[in-house]
């Protein structure tokens, strides 16, 4: 942070002025790119719309709230970490209210209150960092591996099959022709993977077009390489998600009828004793491993990979996410966190900056003031196929950071740490086993030389 002069002694001061809050905003929502920024936005759009459209098909989430509350938390955290920080559905909380008739919103919104809570408590007294700090960087990885592979593997579903999103659950094969069929989901894909590549650098392959424009005039290689960065520019992901919305409006138009403009009324969710405890043991236990991993520990450390010149903190995510669900639940809006899937898919389709959550903020405020919970009609006719694309490539991206394993034993770790957490379906269970193993292999390399307290930060550092 930089430090300010004190006026009357002369020396600097690390507290921020107002002034230097307020450049720092600023900085954090400057566009790199618009389009790239727009572009990216689109990237976590196929983890937040199909668990949202089922929470309100099937416990009656209240949508235009949820609209409201979240593009405010997606304007609030671009602003402060000036990265594309995602906000995203807390999912085992989701998936219990899906598959649990008993699970209501009043419950849902108690499991939210509580998770917040705890992660706004390990914040503040800074407990947060210093497990951010013990954890092994393969544990790390192999949590963000089986993430990255379990939305890979969920958007072949929707792909595939067709989605009953209020009843969770797959409702045959689907078709190959159609507004929704599967050879629309496949072209979709290679557009993607022709536009955007593997996941390389467009700034680079950019560069190396304008460079070699300089040097050669008219060529022919000069003419396909001006052609491939034309193709790179393109916002794929915007093209998509239109192409969507579009197909969305042919395929239902008498969900337009009967529709009401406005935001739905705000109120406060009355929460009993019994779904404070239900959503405690139901909805929080399950819930909180997966926070903390995944919503602090991995999105920390991949934002640090993405973006070394910015300082997002385990300390100050866990607290945003407390704040923001500690706000937010009362009303009714949808419990909410950062993931690292989420920024992993809006890293994918170009988002660089805070303006790209900051701009999918400002697109969802509007929604929900404007159209409110009737947005749920378009949001049903949605072709679920495309949605399946974006979620793959957000998958794709979040798994291959953990391609950075330097050594056997790391990767030893990180694949354990994997096909525990996929196969029992527990992030807290792989991260339980990634840790002894990691102890295990440490024990068997102690030797004299090392002390008891340095070992277990010899793969930290």
């Amino acid at each position: 942070m930089e430090q300010n002069p004190d006026p009357e002694t002369g020396h600097r001061s690390s507290i921020p002025t107002p002034l230097h809050v307020v450049q720092k905003v600023k900085q954090n929502l400057v566009f790199r790119s618009k389009w790239a920024e727009l572009n990216g936005a689109m990237g976590d759009l196929g983890t937040y719309i199909p668990i949202v459209l089922a929470l309100t098909l099937a416990k009656n989430l209240d949508l235009g709230t949820t609209l409201i509350f979240t593009g405010i938390y997606n304007f609030v955290t671009g602003a402060i970490y000036g990265v594309p920080m995602p906000v995203q559905p807390m999912k085992s909380i989701a998936a219990e209210a899906i598959s649990n008739p008993s699970f209501g919103i009043p419950e849902v919104m108690a499991a939210g209150i509580c998770t917040a809570g705890i992660l706004f408590l390990l914040g503040v007294t800074g407990l947060m960092q210093l497990v951010y700090r013990l954890i092994p960087i393969s544990v790390v990885r192999g949590i963000q591996l089986a993430q990255g592979l379990s939305f890979a593997m969920t958007a072949v579903k929707y792909i595939r099959n067709v989605q009953n999103f209020g009843k969770s659950k797959s409702a045959g094969d689907r078709h190959w022709l159609g507004l929704d069929g599967l050879l629309l989901a496949l072209t979709c894909a290679c557009f993607i993977i022709i536009v955007n590549g593997s996941g390389d650098n467009n700034d680079d392959r950019e560069t190396a077009c304008e460079a070699d424009d300089s040097v050669g005039r008219a060529s022919p290689t000069t003419r396909r390489r001006k052609l491939r960065k034309l193709i790179a520019s393109l916002p794929s992901a915007v093209i998509i998600f239109f192409l969507g919305v579009v197909l969305a409006i042919i395929r239902g138009p008498k969900a337009f009828k009967g529709f009401k403009f406005g935001p739905s009324s705000i109120d406060v969710i009355k929460i009993s004793k019994h779904a404070w405890k239900e959503g405690f043991i139901k909805g929080t236990i399950p819930q909180l491993p997966l926070s903390i991993l995944n919503s602090v520990i991995a999105v920390c450390k991949l934002s640090t990979d993405l973006f070394p010149d910015k300082d997002v903190s385990a300390t100050s995510v866990s607290i945003t996410v407390g704040m923001m669900n500690l706000i937010g639940c009362w009303f009714g809006a949808m419990p909410c966190c950062h993931g690292a899937g989420g920024l992993a898919g809006q890293y994918k389709f170009g988002g660089r900056t805070g303006a790209c959550v900051a701009l999918l903020g400002v697109a969802k405020l509007v929604l929900g003031l404007v159209l409110g919970s009737s947005f749920v009609k378009i949001l049903d006719q949605f072709p679920v196929g495309v949605l399946g694309v974006l979620l793959l490539f957000a998958g794709i991206e979040l798994a291959m950071c953990s391609r950075d394993m330097n050594s056997k034993e790391e990767s030893f770790v990180m694949l354990i740490c994997t096909a525990v957490s996929l196969v029992g379906s527990s992030a807290a269970l792989g991260f339980l086993c990634g840790i002894v193993v990691h102890l295990l292999l440490r024990l068997r390399t102690l030797g004299d030389d090392q002390s008891l307290s340095s070992f277990w930060f010899a793969q930290n550092s």
